[in-house]
């Protein structure tokens, strides 16, 4: 799956309606719907709030609304982008402006699609990796030359603690523990403490 790189709109004009989608990162169906609500507020005067939002770890919870557009017209072209992009976690408003002339079910539905499309080209997208926190600690002679090796090999440490040992906690994909496992090793002949932690999502690229 992947999510929004970050918040951010994006605008298109068709027969003179306005079609305003606005994004946002959310972690539960709660900050959805106060984003929602946000986004009425800052446009009281336009016609239509469309939106539609994917949540959970593979995107298992979808929900989408038309607000007055015609039924299917609005809030699933809107869900449809989401999910052809395989986003999570992730609402997409889209406030209309009408200005005039009916564009029509078909009209709506590219509408309403396209506005999604453009904002997310303007934002961008990061994939979600199902990852461990690995907690690597070692003497502090030998943290500098960790980081070094750490970041020439492509590991990028979220944290580092100096305590009685270095401590470097490095989020590592779950299907590549037991690759950096032995790769500390090797780096610090054997005299790191690995210790594997809880879950998270790392972004890349």
């Amino acid at each position: 799956m992947r999510t929004i790189r970050e918040a951010g709109s994006a605008e298109l004009v068709e027969k003179k309606s306005r079609f305003l989608c606005l994004l946002e990162r959310v972690e539960s169906e709660q900050q959805a719907r106060d984003f929602i609500g946000r986004c009425r507020k800052q446009h009281p005067d336009a016609r239509h709030h469309c939106y539609a939002y994917v949540l959970g770890d593979s995107g298992e919870s979808q929900k989408s609304n038309d607000d007055g557009e015609p039924s299917g017209t609005a809030g699933v072209p809107i869900l449809e982008v989401l999910r052809r992009n395989e986003l999570t976690n992730a609402v997409a408003v889209v406030v209309r402006y009408f200005g005039g002339v009916l564009l029509g079910s078909g009209g709506l539905i590219r509408a309403y699609g396209t506005a999604v499309t453009t904002a997310l080209d303007a934002v961008g997208t990061v994939r979600r990796l199902r990852a461990r926190t690995v907690l690597v600690a070692v003497e502090h002679s030998l943290a500098g030359k960790l980081d070094h090796e750490l970041r020439a090999a492509g590991y990028a440490a979220a944290e580092i603690r100096y305590g009685r040992r270095a401590e470097f906690d490095v989020p590592i994909a779950e299907d590549s523990l037991e690759q950096f496992r032995q790769w500390v090793t090797e780096s610090t002949g054997g005299s790191a403490e690995i210790t594997v932690g809880d879950v998270v999502f790392a972004e890349v690229e």
